[in-house]
């Protein structure tokens, strides 16, 4: 037997390797007699050439010669062979030295056929023992895969139930009513909130539309005493968002508003009704409860309830009075009244400035409206020197209020001459913006004081471009179809597509699964007259809903900017209908799912797949933009993945054509994408889209957006604060994609990239997107990232799971939606 001969581990493996004849490449696992240790061939094979190398391992003639052939091969090679052969006829070698022992070689030889019985044993047991390891890799993926397939339903079903979760999280008693801040004892479930409501979808809101075609009404003051203003004016000032609001508005926030008094025990606010007034508790105390259960207390001098003044929103908590109490109350729509007049009659008093200068007076005017809405304001005391006669100037002046007084020294004479006084609406240094000249003039404000709005020569360039054709003529065709919104005619394929679905009925349509749920009603995929070949998405809007949200306008225009829509770029519109419950629109339907689903399983995307999602939103925006249209829905929920893996925005309820230059004001959008002007109601347009660009590339490369919190209004405090503020991780979004963010996320809306006058080019010479592809995303040649699995028409398995809807609306027949 084996034992019986004082055999090595090295000896063995050797005869092992010689034996089998293992090519170096090989790569074979060796188990060892003493079933211990593993190595490699190779491993072998180098450690016996080293030893020969070294004269550790040596095959010696009778004579002391060596044998021929290198190595541990060329050794068992001569051991092998018959006396005689080896080294062309002569002795075989009769002694064998293995470190410092030496052995017969011819004993050797006789081990051989033992050496090889045990390899193949070896070999048997190793591959018996590979098939078992493969059973059980391949037990561990299907494992693996069924985790990860329970993972995502538990997911899908978790994104539905905690819909209920992110409106717990919107409750005002998800902070301490008397600070804003957490309570001690409930910091760890406002986290639990916070983490439930990143993980849902984000749910968007909105006022009631805005009327601009008729001047605000006149807005009533309320009698009250100083006290009582300034208890208010502090309050204001305490609150986090109303503290944002200009001056002006302030000063007609606190005489708009009116008394109100409750009795102890009386209910101010009760959970679950709607609100539209905001509070300012001027005397007693109040209790914050929600379910029952006790939040904390409001005292004098708290704000309440401003979440309402902003949009449609059911109350969260309930407020009972604990003594009797004097409240001060504005309503929603004198607020939104207070907001958007100032703001409307302010940039109608700027562009009427703007339009007297002579280098603007050629400009479009939405180019105008751009350069107001960039315009900074800066005071001087009186007798200070705004210009001085001979430096070199870069800022145009316009006086806001007060006077200047304009003096020029004249070649001989000792003192400065007074040439005129300027006064409100003036405006001074327009050539600065032009070149290099220097200031021909002084300019000393006149006491008390001059309030002053300027303009500088590098905002002015970004926004105008080329200076050489506002020198000339800015009016020339090229530019000025820049901002003439784009009126093009059905093509032939859009008339087609309507056409064929003419004599299509609700009765024709077939429901086959539920892709969608949201405020307003369902999604669901239908086919018709039962063909599933086709399929289509038909959206469901609930009558009574719309009409108590106030919603119709909003509706109808989605309606009619989705059927003028023909690009590759947003979900195309094929019919409505109407019955007494539901207006209905049969859209196309995209089977690769919502973007949002898709990042929710991924956790975030990398920089290559987050760049090709934010191409195909820039198509799309730019498309509507040159028809002045703002979306204002921006965000992975909107976005839904064609068959083909391309992105398509679709739900365009916040939708609104623009006339060229003029803004809107109605407060709509998901709060974590909306921009700082349409929080404060400035009025807003296209450069809020922007905004929410910059927000949509955090949320794809983080997985949660930049601006968030459990509490809307604290959400809203983020964003007023800015994007400078923020601290971006950069483990996830490189130093390229942050300085993007920046630029498309500044507070300005004038200063956003894509606001000057290159448009939408402005970003896509970004170098974030340095050598992407264009064309071949707009021609549909280069490859999506994600290829979204579609196996027919009729396949949901990259849709979330619905329940089916219980409630069943009522009636509806005020008649609104004649004609839809």
């Amino acid at each position: 037997t084996l034992s019986d001969f004082p055999i090595t581990l090295e000896l063995f493996c050797g005869i092992v390797i010689f034996r089998l004849g293992l090519a170096s490449s090989v790569s074979l696992v060796l188990v060892s007699f003493l079933g211990h240790e593993i190595m490699s061939v190779s491993s072998l094979e180098k450690s016996f050439s080293d030893m020969s190398n070294n004269g550790s391992v040596s095959a010696r003639s009778a004579s002391g010669n060596t044998g021929g052939g290198g190595g541990i091969r060329g050794f068992f090679s001569k051991l092998r062979k018959p006396s005689g052969e080896a080294s062309g006829g002569g002795n075989s070698p009769s002694q064998v030295q293995i470190g410092t022992k030496m052995y017969d070689a011819h004993e050797l030889q006789k081990l051989i056929p033992q050496l090889e019985d045990a390899v193949q044993k070896r070999d048997q047991q190793i591959r018996q023992q590979q098939n078992i390891v493969e059973t059980h890799v391949k037990r561990i993926a299907e494992l693996e895969a069924e985790v990860t397939s329970l993972q995502r339903e538990c997911d899908k079903l978790r994104s539905v139930l905690e819909q209920k979760a992110q409106n717990v999280a919107s409750s005002p008693g998800a902070r301490s009513p008397s600070n804003g801040s957490p309570r001690n004892d409930d910091k760890e479930t406002h986290g639990t909130l916070l983490d439930a409501a990143a993980r849902a979808k984000k749910l968007a809101v909105s006022a009631e539309p805005t009327k601009l075609d008729s001047k605000p009404a006149t807005l009533q003051h309320h009698i009250k005493s100083a006290a009582a203003k300034q208890l208010i004016r502090d309050a204001v000032h305490k609150n986090d968002f109303l503290k944002q609001l200009a001056k002006e508005q302030i000063i007609e926030l606190v005489e708009c508003m009116y008394e109100m008094r409750a009795r102890q025990g009386q209910w101010v606010i009760q959970e679950g009704e709607p609100g539209d007034r905001l509070f300012v508790v001027a005397e007693g105390d109040l209790q914050v409860s929600r379910e029952g259960a006790q939040l904390g207390t409001m005292r004098p001098g708290t704000v309440m309830g401003e979440l309402a003044i902003l949009y449609n929103c059911t109350r969260t908590a309930s407020v009972q009075a604990l003594t009797d109490v004097q409240l001060w109350v504005l309503d929603r729509s004198v607020f939104q009244m207070i907001t958007m007049r100032l703001g409307m009659e302010r940039q109608q008093q700027l562009m009427s400035f703007l339009t007297k200068v002579s280098i603007f007076e050629n400009l479009p005017e939405d180019r105008i409206s751009k350069i107001a809405d960039v315009l900074d304001q800066d005071y001087y005391a009186g007798g200070h020197h705004i210009i001085r006669q001979g430096e070199k100037g870069d800022t145009f002046f316009i006086i806001n209020s007060g006077q200047v007084k304009v003096t020029q020294q004249i070649e001989g004479e000792t003192e400065p001459r007074e040439i005129r006084v300027l006064n409100q609406g003036d405006f001074f240094g327009e050539r600065a913006l032009l070149g290099d000249e220097l200031r021909t003039a002084n300019i000393i404000a006149m006491n008390p004081g001059v309030e002053v709005l300027t303009l500088d020569r590098e905002s002015f360039l970004k926004l105008i471009g080329d200076i050489d054709a506002v020198k000339k003529d800015y009016g020339d065709s090229d530019r000025l179809s820049q901002a003439v919104p784009i009126v093009e005619p059905p093509s032939p394929t859009k008339v087609a597509l309507q056409a064929e679905f003419d004599q299509v009925t609700l009765r024709n349509l077939k429901r086959l699964a539920t892709l969608g749920v949201g405020g307003f009603g369902r999604v669901e995929l239908v086919c018709i007259n039962g063909d599933k070949s086709r399929t289509f998405a038909l959206k469901a809007l609930k009558k009574k809903h719309i009409v108590d949200t106030r919603q119709q306008e909003h509706i109808f225009a989605e309606r009619n900017i989705m059927l003028e829509m023909n690009t590759d770029w947003i979900v195309k519109l094929y019919k409505t209908f109407r019955d007494t419950k539901y207006v209905y629109m049969m859209l196309e339907v995209c089977l690769g799912g919502e973007l949002w689903t898709t990042l929710r399983d991924r956790g975030h995307f990398d920089d290559y797949t987050a760049r090709f999602y934010v191409a195909c939103v820039l198509e799309g925006l730019e498309y509507l933009h040159r028809r002045n249209i703002v979306y204002r829905d921006l965000k992975p929920e909107n976005c839904l993945l064609a068959n083909s893996g391309y992105l398509k925005l679709v739900d365009f309820g916040f939708a609104k054509k623009l006339a060229p230059g003029r803004k809107t004001w109605t407060f709509c959008g998901t709060p974590e994408y909306v921009s700082p002007e349409i929080i404060l109601n400035k009025g807003h347009e296209q450069s809020a889209d922007y905004w929410a660009l910059g927000i949509y590339i955090c949320e794809l490369m983080l997985g949660r957006p930049p601006f968030q919190a459990a509490d809307p209004m604290k959400t809203y405090t983020l964003i007023l604060k800015g994007v400078d503020a923020l601290e971006i991780p950069n483990r996830r979004i490189g130093k390229t994609a942050t300085a993007l963010v920046k630029k498309l996320c500044r507070d300005n809306p004038g200063e956003r990239l894509g606001s000057g006058s290159g448009g939408v080019n402005d970003i896509r010479k970004h170098r974030w997107f340095m050598g992407f592809d264009w064309e071949g995303l707009r021609t549909h040649t280069l490859k999506p990232p994600i290829q979204p699995k579609v196996s027919n028409p009729a396949d949901v398995t990259n849709f979330d799971n619905y329940p089916a809807d219980p409630d069943v609306p009522p009636d509806e027949f005020s008649g609104w939606d004649e004609g839809f």
